[in-house]
């Protein structure tokens, strides 16, 4: 799912790796433009996947969208109101998903990906940032300077125009989820995304620094971003607070599992793990000095990471530490999934492609 969510210039943006707007979304047309059906779209420069129990959903540059319902073996093209780069993707039933992207797009389906609606984009996300940005100051909901500093970024999202990008999407329930991105942009829905309510306010993110990645396990959750940053919450996102780390370069990428064990990674191979919720921080040894983008908890429990050098770490002992995997190294990675019948599904540079389970970790001795 994540973005994150490829060299830079090569996918506008890289936003996923820490640039922070899109290209794309300056060129007229583009949040109205549907994407271009292609005989090769599952080859194109794709962001994020993911897997639902009946089908994977990739999502990527143009407004691609690509379907399979046979573990990757063949893909299919969907219908998609827009041409801007999509960064991540999450389904919270087998029909019911979402997609963010540049141009701050949020998109969903009810047909489990084949059609899609656009819900937001930049020009109408600034209007609800101002709309609710000025209600506040009229209830006087809060402190009036944080107030009057909302009101402005609001007005300035209005004169910039469409260009900050959405990076991530997260739903703890199909009721509540959230959408991150650029510049410290995050909203909150607690009615199945009927409608969105933005919550930089609930984000201890002074500086406005970007999020890139959001995940959790119950009522605790953690963003992750640029400059070292990390926040958690522990209520369930009423509020998150600053954790501080160990290294000062972005994060890209989170994995948290049920016992709210938590490892980040992003920048330089960069990569950290924390068992109580950051208080304290033991550095990974991995063996890539590449980005880390993506990543992904198998069944079996071991836990695989992908880079933008093309190359897959896997860990089989719960992240303890990690190795280089032996497949021949790919072309540069965003995102990483598990398909039903076990198989590992990559995106990248070059499209998606299909990876035995035992060509990743080996067989099984």
């Amino acid at each position: 799912m994540r973005a994150n969510r490829m060299v830079c210039g090569v996918i506008t943006a890289a936003c996923l790796w820490g640039c922070a707007l899109s290209a794309q979304a300056s060129v007229p047309g583009v949040l109205e433009r549907p994407s271009q059906v292609s005989p090769h779209a599952q080859n194109a420069v794709l962001v994020a996947v993911t897997a639902t129990p009946k089908r994977l959903v990739a999502v990527g540059e143009r407004g691609i969208v690509v379907l399979s319902d046979d573990n990757g073996a063949t893909w299919r093209q969907a219908n998609v109101p827009v041409s801007v780069t999509l960064t991540a993707v999450q389904f919270v039933s087998d029909k019911d998903g979402w997609i963010v992207g540049h141009g701050g797009v949020l998109l969903h389906s009810q047909d489990g990906g084949e059609t899609w609606t656009k819900q937001l984009d930049g020009v109408s996300l600034a209007q609800l940032l101002v709309r609710v940005s000025q209600e506040r100051q009229q209830n006087k909901e809060g402190d009036p300077d944080e107030l009057e500093r909302e009101t402005k970024a609001a007005q300035l999202m209005v004169k910039d125009g469409p260009d900050k990008p959405f990076l991530d999407v997260y739903f703890s329930n199909e009721r509540t989820g959230y959408i991150i991105g650029a510049y410290n942009l995050i909203l909150r829905t607690d009615d199945g995304g009927k409608s969105w309510q933005p919550w930089q306010s609930h984000v201890d993110n002074a500086m406005g620094l970007h999020l890139y990645a959001i995940g959790g396990s119950g009522p605790s959750l953690y963003l992750v971003g640029e400059q070292g940053s990390v926040f958690h919450s522990e209520d369930d996102g009423g509020h998150f607070v600053q954790v501080e780390t160990p290294y000062q370069g972005s994060y890209f990428d989170l994995l948290v599992d049920s016992s709210d064990k938590l490892i980040i990674s992003g920048l330089r191979g960069s990569a950290y793990r924390t068992d109580d919720s950051g208080a304290q921080w033991t550095k990974l040894d991995i063996p890539s000095g590449a980005s880390i983008t993506g990543s992904v908890q198998l069944k079996d429990g071991s836990l695989v990471l992908v880079n933008q050098s093309g190359q897959l770490l896997v860990s089989q002992d719960k992240g303890n530490s990690f190795q280089l995997s032996p497949l021949k190294q790919l072309p540069p990675l965003a995102g990483v999934t598990q398909s039903a019948d076990g198989s590992l599904i990559v995106v990248g540079m070059r499209g998606v492609t299909r990876i035995s389970l035992a060509s990743v970790i080996g067989s099984p001795k």
